[in-house]
């Protein structure tokens, strides 16, 4: 890995915080985001389990003797540790030995079960979610506006330039992948499609033992047929708080109600039992392929917190594209419902990673007493206040996204309990917006193209 060709990650900033509290560090997220080439950009040594060169010597050598690839300069990089656990309490049981901060960098593509992991890891580990690229990083953002400014009250009016629907599409299909920066126009969906047959096929063999019982007491084994079936759904519900039992009704009916020709064991065929949607949807969790958006409620203490639903994301917006077999930026401009949930996917992509670089926590809030009281995006800051979003593809949509932040605020201004509650900040996030500029009635409207953290 050169590093002088290194391009810069908005983590980085934060692998440098973390490794002057911790002993360890641990990078996680999805494979191909780029984990391995930053940390080794922070390291001074490195070790690969899951190098191939001799016939896996690596990963022999880590289960055989743990300690020995352990030796080297610090920071040092242990990537994929999760391939062999008990790497986990080597680096725990050296970083007490050493007593020193900023010794190893751990990467991982999955959570590993915690079978042979005696620790937690508590006080010694830092953890940090590291996503595919946002459109400041792959360069397709100016960064003339920061995040972190407008959740400040910090603004000035700039105008950004035109923005192409073309291009927008192209960045959703294209997604945040490094590897997919510099292919030409018409091969970026590859990437994508074959991300979603190498885990359907190579990466879930953790479940191909697994064994466990249906609701109608029948045992069931790991089905990529089925999986696909799920990735599918979750495709057409990207950006909605879809639950379940809306995916498992999505699934089941999709050859079955709708073709009364079917055959009643082809809509068996498609039916996925409730117990085996959990399981997969855990370890689509477990590999960071999902990444989905927590519900909010600016009470702490509230319920709404744990109890309602999340909003569905992949990792990067360009996998829905592949489910859902998107080529071209021409599909998804000639299929505008579809082209919106998919740039909402993409804007919440990068609203996350500009708000981690500075403490914020995204999520959505739904008001399940009123409707219509619905926001796509909140960021919620260190002192507990918080700025809501609205996501626009077109201009011509900013209109009504103000209006309904403004009467938001309004009903936690002029509610008795929750008058204090109020977000701090209004903002409509747009694709073909050639400014950025605040509104007569306080709402910001910012280009995600001119977007930084």
């Amino acid at each position: 890995m050169d590093n002088e060709k290194y391009k810069k990650r908005i983590i980085d900033s934060l692998v440098d915080k973390y490794i002057s509290i911790f002993g360890a560090v641990c990078i996680e997220g999805p494979k191909l985001c780029g984990k391995s080439w930053t940390s080794s950009y922070h390291c001074n040594s490195q070790f690969f389990v899951g190098d191939p060169g001799g016939g896996f010597q690596n990963r022999r050598l880590a289960e055989l003797s743990p300690y020995t690839v352990l030796a080297g300069e610090a920071p040092r990089l242990i990537d994929e540790w999760q391939e062999v656990p008990l790497l986990w309490d080597a680096v725990r049981h050296e970083v007490d030995v050493r007593g020193l901060r900023g010794q190893f960098i751990l990467t991982g593509s999955s959570t590993p079960q915690r079978k042979g992991v005696l620790h937690s890891g508590a006080g010694r580990y830092g953890f940090i979610r590291m996503n595919t690229m946002t459109l400041y990083e792959t360069g397709d953002s100016s960064g003339e506006i920061s995040l972190s400014d407008i959740c400040n009250g910090i603004f000035t009016t700039v105008l950004t330039g035109e923005v192409n629907i073309y291009d927008l599409a192209k960045y959703v299909i294209r997604g945040g992948w490094p590897n997919n920066l510099d292919l030409p126009d018409d091969q970026i969906h590859e990437l994508p499609q074959n991300y979603i047959t190498a885990i359907l096929h190579n990466d879930f063999y953790k479940l191909e033992n697994a064994e466990f019982i249906s609701e109608n007491n029948e045992e069931t084994r790991y089905n990529a047929d089925k999986m696909f079936l799920l990735l599918e759904s979750l495709a057409r519900n990207e950006s909605t708080a879809a639950s379940k039992n809306k995916l498992r009704n999505d699934i089941s009916g999709k050859n079955g109600a709708d073709n009364k020709d079917s055959a009643d064991t082809d809509v068996e065929d498609k039916k996925l039992h409730a117990a085996t949607i959990n399981l997969y949807l855990d370890e689509l969790d477990n590999m960071f392929i999902t990444d989905n958006q927590p519900p909010f409620h600016p009470n702490i203490r509230s319920s709404i917190r744990v109890k309602q639903m999340e909003k569905r994301h992949f990792c990067d917006p360009s996998l829905a594209c592949a489910l859902l077999n998107v080529k071209t930026p021409d599909w998804l401009v000639n299929n505008l419902n579809t082209f919106g949930f998919m740039f909402e996917a993409l804007v919440e992509h990068d609203l996350k990673v500009y708000a981690q670089s500075f403490g914020g926590k995204l999520y959505h809030y739904q008001d399940y007493n009123t409707k219509n009281n619905e926001i796509d995006a909140v960021i919620e800051l260190d002192d507990g206040s918080w700025c809501a979003f609205e996501i626009k593809l077109g201009h011509n949509e900013v209109e009504d996204a103000a209006k309904q932040l403004v009467a938001i605020r309004d009903s936690f201004l002029n509610s008795k309990d929750d008058k204090n509650k109020a977000p701090s900040v209004l903002c409509v996030i747009c694709g073909l917006s050639n400014a950025a500029y605040l509104r007569p009635d306080g709402v910001y409207v910012v280009p995600i193209t001119a977007l930084k953290n």
